[in-house]
């Protein structure tokens, strides 16, 4: 018994292999006209193996590029539609550079950053205060996530003092956190939730 894995390697695996073997005996035949009717067939038995679009024109298009790529491009046969080289079809996208942001503690992540430095730019003090108390509840809801057990006033407190330079400062003793877990959409939710089950 010969297990797969020991077998050839498919070049489009979603086809499986008994198209890779009707594409493969295509290839070797030596009659054109009989080459380009076993092609024929072959597309119409693979357009009913992947599933279909809207687009019956971009459909064709994409069963005959793969055809060509299942026979290696040896295939010698008239296409009905422009091939993409094979140069072209197998060549990778060069990949997508990933910012290096320099994020100073991890588990709040770039937005609080950018929000506590947004508020030190504000110079009207009530406006200060509400947004440094509304990114403080979120810098809990964030700790939360990160590790229960590290979920601590006073630590969120520090922080925004650390991140800010001194500049912002919360007052622990006239501000009350918002309570952590649910998010206010999950808590609506499962409040729903319960009405349903009474």
């Amino acid at each position: 018994m010969q297990y797969n894995t020991q077998r050839e390697q498919l070049t489009m695996p979603e086809y499986g292999r008994s198209i890779q073997k009707m594409v493969d005996m295509a290839v070797q035949m030596a009659d054109r006209a009989e080459r380009q009717q076993c092609a024929n067939t072959i597309v119409k038995i693979m357009s009913g193996i992947l599933p279909a679009t809207t687009n019956k024109a971009d459909d064709e298009h994409r069963l005959w590029n793969h055809l060509a790529r299942i026979a290696h491009y040896k295939l010698d046969i008239d296409y009905p539609v422009d091939i993409i080289p094979q140069e072209e079809a197998q060549a990778h996208p060069a990949p997508i550079p990933y910012p290096a942001k320099d994020i100073k503690r991890r588990h709040y992540g770039h937005l609080v950053e950018q929000a506590l430095g947004y508020v030190m730019t504000l110079e009207d003090e009530e406006k200060r205060l509400f947004f440094t108390e509304n990114i403080a509840n979120q810098m809990k809801q964030n700790l939360y996530i990160w590790n229960k057990d590290s979920m601590d006033n006073a630590l969120v407190a520090q922080d925004i003092e650390r991140y800010s330079n001194g500049k912002l400062h919360l007052d622990l003793d006239n501000f009350t956190f918002e309570p952590v877990g649910e998010s206010p959409l999950q808590r609506a939710d499962n409040s729903k939730k319960r009405k349903r089950r009474k």
